[in-house]
């Protein structure tokens, strides 16, 4: 029986995860969980839909593999494997956990999307109605003052390709001999998780991995989902329901930009180091949907800026892209590793829609929703050894963007599908999971991502030094030279003491095109547990009141974009943290930015989170 991954489970946060006393029940109502016979082949593993509790407290499933995040290279991932299994008659199981309450509901992006990886992947994508159809009919790249928009010669290329809305993370393309699409992520990612289910791919929405499961070799063999119903205090409520195990001859980590799985992994098999990595360097990406006056809609127009409203020494810029329905996207992208502790990305946001040049396309439109995701800006430079003992790390937690490109959405599915290639081989015919490095660095993306490898980092120099080497990188060398310019500081070592800057302050929300974090927030459609422990934990709960608030000036408070931080009075008239965790839209920009890097970041009841739709 194939299950829709739509229909699995209500919208009620209750019916999200299966109780642990009653999974034995549920599971085996599906024939899918019906253990098969193992073969000669995979003997000595554990059988493929198989569920036992004998040895734990919880319930377990065991998988050939295990994938986590349902988003583009996930379902890349899924979907390669299951190819690769009809055209070699051979039976995997494969299962995609997703923490969002459906598939796409925590994706976000620009976007302008290069389908080169998708062409490879389901050829036919454009005979499956894939949700990819609004040509890029303009392109234009301008540097912003305060009251002009000065226009550049376009580094991006795009026109003549096509323009998407993808649900992920903020990218744009260069022009290839492929079409350029602009459409929802999150769309894009709905239709590919019912691509990966007719061919057998099992996605289970809602289940929120929390936990590395390993064996006594200190192998990976699974993950474990959070216990739900659970109080603020640690007790047991009424409608408690046990986690359960989720084992894989294979696991794969896809969760997206700073996975809290996929760190864990990197930290403990020393992953960059193995790979002779640089720290990974990040960016906030905040963007809004808008219907806009028909008169004033351009489909397929793609607009990129630099300069304003950000200040010389912040390497970022903004978007703008003309969908289809009168729709636009709008975002701003900031680098974490900005200086000024006083510096908001929300505020610096909603100035910009106050640009003239941007101003006059949003009057007399309408706010469909908003979102934030932090994005990976590495690059080459970043790139960690992806295996370790028992899987892989593909997509964007391992940090495949091309940032000149402001693309990354190409690679990330290309990774999963080279990852799903070397998986097959492993299980089927005993191949080793490190050949997945072996083919990354034979792969277009790392050619791609070479070429593009000082982008970044020249930007360290400020806006005008990083505009000068940049061009240079892109007209002259073309990445053809020898050198490898490195990032700077990690971004949370990149914040400057509060002395050093004076504070900022923005205007007002003005209700029309800029407004407040609350409102903004409703328009995310987050929704979380209220009574549930934080999944925002502080290593050490003195840091916010001795040094990040007499020191750096609170800035928790000013790079969420959601107010989950904010400091208030308590009894005694001493300022205290405040955490409004149900606030959070799962951005990650606090598990980056923190000073001392004292928030961490966990996932809260399977479920929780923003629920994007157009994003």
């Amino acid at each position: 029986m194939m299950l829709k991954f739509r229909s699995i489970f209500s919208k009620s946060k209750t019916a999200l995860l299966l109780p642990a006393t009653k999974a034995s029940n549920s599971f085996r109502n599906f024939s899918f969980y019906k253990p098969r016979a193992p073969s000669r082949a995979d003997s000595r593993v554990p059988t493929s839909r198989s569920f036992c509790n004998a040895a734990s407290d919880r319930d377990t499933i065991e998988y050939d593999v295990v994938i986590v995040g349902a988003g583009p290279a996930g379902l890349s991932a899924a979907i390669r494997l299951k190819q690769m299994c009809r055209e070699r008659s051979v039976d995997l199981s494969v299962c995609v956990l997703e923490k969002g309450a459906e598939v796409g509901a925590h994706i976000i992006s620009g976007n302008v999307f290069e389908p080169r990886a998708l062409n490879e992947l389901i050829p036919q994508w454009r005979e499956q109605e894939a949700p990819i159809t609004t040509p890029v009919s303009s392109d234009k790249f301008w540097f912003l003052t305060k009251g002009r928009a000065i226009s550049l010669p376009s580094p991006f290329n795009n026109r003549g390709n096509y323009v998407i809305r993808l649900e992920g993370i903020f990218f744009s393309s260069n022009k290839m001999l492929v079409q350029f699409f602009v459409l929802s992520l999150s769309q894009l990612v709905r239709w590919m998780g019912a691509k990966a289910e007719e061919l057998g791919v099992e996605i289970y929405p809602g289940f929120a991995a929390s936990e590395i499961l390993y064996d006594a070799n200190d192998q990976v063999i699974g993950i474990g989902t959070n216990d739900m119903g659970i109080s603020k205090d640690g007790s047991k409520k009424e409608n408690f329901q046990r986690g359960v195990e989720i084992k894989g001859r294979i696991m794969l980590l896809a969760e997206g930009c700073r996975g809290s799985l996929s760190e864990k992994i990197l930290k403990k098999y020393n992953l960059r180091e193995k790979g002779g990595a640089e720290h990974q360097t990040y960016a906030l990406g905040i963007k809004e949907v808008w219907e806009i006056d028909k008169e004033k809609h351009q489909p397929g127009a793609v607009i990129h800026t630099l300069g304003w409203p950000l200040d010389h020494k912040t390497y970022g810029g903004s978007f703008l892209y003309h969908m289809k329905d009168n729709l636009i996207s709008i975002g701003l992208v900031v680098a974490l590793n900005y200086q000024n502790p006083f510096m908001s990305p929300y505020e610096e946001f909603q100035k910009l829609k106050h640009h003239p040049a941007i101003k006059q396309i949003l009057e007399g439109g309408t706010v469909i929703q908003y979102g934030a995701r932090t994005l990976n800006e590495g690059g080459f430079q970043s790139i960690p050894y992806p295996v370790f003992p028992g899987g892989a790390i593909i997509g964007c937690s391992a940090g495949f963007m091309n940032v000149p490109k402001i693309k990354g959405t190409h690679t990330a599915m290309k990774s999963g599908m080279l990852a799903a290639e070397v998986t097959f081989g492993a299980l089927h015919e005993g191949v080793d999971m490190d050949r997945y490095w072996d083919a990354l660095r034979n792969s277009w993306i790392w050619e791609e991502l070479r070429k593009s490898r000082n982008y970044r980092p020249a930007f360290e120099y400020g806006l005008i030094p990083g505009l000068a080497l940049s061009g240079l990188e892109h007209y002259i060398f073309k990445g053809r030279h020898s050198f490898t310019l490195k990032h700077g500081k990690p971004d949370h070592e990149a914040t400057n003491a509060a002395q050093l800057h004076s504070p900022i302050h923005y205007p007002k929300a003005d209700g029309v095109l800029s407004f407040d974090v609350p409102t903004s927030l409703h328009r995310s459609n987050t929704n979380h547990e209220h009574d549930q422990p934080p999944h925002l934990r502080l290593r050490d709960p003195k840091i916010p009141e001795v040094l990040n608030l007499p020191v750096y000036a609170a800035p928790e408070s000013r790079y969420c974009p959601a107010r989950v931080y904010e400091y208030v009075s308590d009894d005694h008239n001493k300022m205290k943290l405040q955490i409004n965790a149900q606030n959070c839209i799962h951005c990650k920009a606090c598990d980056i930015k923190d000073p001392k890097q004292n928030i961490e970041w966990t996932v809260p009841e399977g479920g929780g989170g923003p629920g994007y739709s157009v994003m």
